[in-house]
């Protein structure tokens, strides 16, 4: 027993190592996480460098052809404008139907929902712009572009007179005597050369222009933000009233009016004006200009009791807690009644009911409220008996079609409909064209077969079918997805809709970057994708500077 003890006791007191800890399956997967990582990037890499070589690079388009080469007339399809729902239609259009003609004094889609930002310069306006040409050479069959002003139509003759301004200059030459080299022609003037375009189906897309609801002095002193001249004159003009101020004393009344900015237009466009003029004072001059950064204001005027009011009440009272945190003078319930040189004159309606007159005075005023009908719409209304009533902008049917005409549709903010003027709708209403132009080719295919029938087809089948398709044609239905806007201080806010179920409202810094991330889906090219996402780098990595131009 006492042997058998003896034996054991160096196993009972034997120490059994513990078994360590294997870093073999962390070494794995931490191996896997980096292999997945970097065929992520390089997938994405390689499918943006396949986009960006495939968009610079258009194949070869089906030309246009006549009658004569065919045997049956190739209707000619004219689309005026370059706003989203043009560019929309043509992006969709198989252009192989038609014989299609874009006129347009834009040779380029302007994306518009990032406009706001060019002023400040977080976005170059370079990267917000897609050539017509660009768009159109992409396409299956050749379109022609015409930089040109349409000006008149006449719907009984089907003829759209066309106008275009050239610049001029005198032929006169002569001799350098520094540089022994001709002289420069001498600028004299703008020529004009107008012709005229017969279409089959014409496609009015001209969209609007900015309404001033006839307050005097509005289009004399203020500044849109339509166009790509707009964003900058405003740029200009911000930087002229600063340098200007800045030479005035203090205590000088006329620096604080100079150094007032006021916008006038609670929407979208007028609040993410704002949010950006005042980042732009907050983040950058105040580096650069510490002299003037301090006194300049942004003031944001508007005649309803609220801003954004498309969006949800939470969002709107979110809103002006950021304006009110960032220093953004907002007024509502205040209508502009008259403008001058120096101020705003205005009517606000107290919380009692009574009005009291008000002046705003301003350095900077930028009108961003409002739509009117263009020239060539109100030409158009003037010559359909249907469109007599009509005020702000032409009547379409649920398939686009102007009343009074059957061959001439037009979309966007030139028609006046039941859905509000943004570029959502105008983009959607381009699709459904495009899907129903195809539809109509169809049926005049059929109609044209009826009409030289052959031994071989089936009249009765061919009947039945143009009855079906003509019976079948869609009519247009608006899909609302939401709405988003940028509001200042690097937040944003969104009413988005989910299917026929859901909404969704959320504001702040998260949304923020779903506001970046959805623009940048929406932008028409990888190009204008990349140069936006290289501008946002380039401003949070050196800001924006404070020069003129």
């Amino acid at each position: 027993m006492n042997r058998f003890l003896s034996s054991s006791k160096p196993l009972m007191n034997a120490t059994v190592p513990k078994p360590k800890p294997s870093k073999g399956i962390f070494r794995t997967i931490w191996g896997y996480t980096k292999l997945i990582v970097f065929l992520s990037v390089a997938g994405s890499l390689g499918v943006i460098s396949y986009k960006v070589y495939k968009e610079s690079r258009p194949a070869d388009q089906l030309p246009q052809v006549s009658a004569f080469e065919t045997g049956q007339k190739k209707k000619t399809l004219v689309i005026l404008g370059s706003g989203w729902g043009s560019i929309s239609l043509l992006k969709n259009l198989d252009t192989t139907l038609y014989n299609v003609v874009v006129v347009s004094p834009r040779n380029y889609f302007l994306f518009t929902p990032l406009l706001p930002s060019c002023p400040t310069g977080t976005v170059e306006l370079r990267s917000i712009v897609e050539p017509v040409r660009s768009i159109t050479r992409r396409l299956p069959a050749e379109v022609i572009y015409l930089e040109a002003e349409a000006t008149t139509i006449d719907p009984v003759k089907n003829v759209v007179t066309i106008k275009q301004s050239t610049t001029v200059h005198s032929g006169h030459s002569g001799k350098d005597t520094s540089s022994s080299k001709s002289t420069v022609a001498e600028y004299t003037g703008v020529d004009e050369i107008t012709t005229q375009l017969h279409y089959d189906y014409l496609v009015v897309g001209v969209g609007a222009q900015p309404s001033t609801f006839g307050i005097p002095g509005v289009a004399e002193h203020s500044t849109f933000l339509k166009e790509v001249n707009d964003s900058v004159t405003i740029r200009r003009r911000l930087m002229d009233v600063i340098e200007a101020a800045n030479i005035l004393p203090k205590d000088d009344p006329e620096r604080k009016r100079l150094l007032s900015i006021v916008v006038c237009g609670g929407g979208p466009t007028g609040v993410e004006v704002a949010g950006e003029l005042q980042d732009y004072i907050d983040q950058d001059l105040h580096k650069w200009m510490p002299e003037v950064a301090g006194e300049l204001s942004v003031t944001l005027v508007e005649a309803l009791p609220n801003v954004l009011n498309m969006f949800n009440t939470k969002l709107v009272e979110y809103t002006k807690q950021v304006f009110a945190d960032t220093n953004i003078r907002l007024r509502t319930n205040t209508m502009v009644k008259q403008v001058n040189d120096k101020v705003v004159i205005a009517s606000h309606k107290k919380d009692d009911g009574s009005n009291e007159n008000v002046e705003i005075p301003y350095g900077v005023l930028i009108w961003a409220t409002g739509n009117a009908p263009r020239d060539i719409t109100r030409d158009l209304i003037s010559k359909v008996d249907e469109q007599k009533n009509a005020r702000r902008g032409l009547l379409v049917d649920d398939r686009l079609l102007l009343d009074g005409s059957k061959n001439i549709f037009a979309l966007g903010d030139c028609t006046f409909t039941k859905y509000a003027p943004t570029a959502q709708v105008a983009f959607q209403e381009g699709i459904f064209l495009a899907e129903h132009f195809s539809k109509l080719s169809e049926i005049e295919s059929v109609k044209h077969t009826l009409s030289n029938p052959s031994s071989e087809d089936n009249v009765d089948r061919l009947t039945k079918k143009l009855a079906k398709l003509e019976e079948k044609l869609p009519i247009f239905h608006y899909n609302h997805q939401g709405s988003l806007a940028y509001i200042g201080s690097e937040r944003a806010v969104a009413d988005l809709v989910w299917g026929d179920w859901s909404n969704v409202t959320s504001g702040g810094r998260f949304t923020y970057l779903f506001w970046r991330s959805a623009y940048i889906y929406m932008c028409l090219s990888v190009r204008n994708q990349i140069l936006v996402c290289f501008d946002w780098v380039k401003v949070s990595l050196f800001g924006r500077d404070c020069s003129k131009e």
